[in-house]
């Protein structure tokens, strides 16, 4: 014989719910994406420093989920500047200019910001 028994209630992640349906997190989002573009600024090889400042993001719901994509709009011939700076690019003359992983180390301690805040979200009383 199995026996099955639940003390409490679902209150707390119905509330949690009901306020990510009225979309209170898109301004906590927004906060985030500032504080991504600063890190990746910060962060990006400077040369002129045309692609350091030329960071953004977008922040876009869905029913389903919100997203954060942070952009860069440095370009040279239609390639993406801060794309060859992280993973690398042939040259002219036959050679290979290694990428360097920039982008990662600038954004996990935003990653981890989010998911403690959210986190709190949750089990907050």
């Amino acid at each position: 014989m199995i026996r099955f028994s639940h003390k409490g209630d679902f209150a707390k992640t119905t509330k949690f719910f009901k306020s990510v349906a009225h979309g209170n997190y898109l301004k906590g989002l927004e906060k985030y994406g500032d504080k991504g573009v600063q890190a990746l600024m910060e962060a990006t090889p400077v040369d002129t420093g045309l692609t350091a400042h030329s960071w953004g993001y977008k922040v876009t719901a869905t029913d389903t989920s919100y997203t954060i994509t942070w952009t860069n709009s440095n370009q040279n011939d239609g390639v993406p500047i801060a794309v060859i700076l992280q993973y690398g690019h042939g040259t002219r003359n036959g050679g290979y200019v290694q990428g360097r992983d920039y982008i990662n180390p600038a954004l996990r301690p935003i990653f981890d910001e989010i998911a403690e805040a959210a986190w709190n979200e949750v089990v907050k009383a």
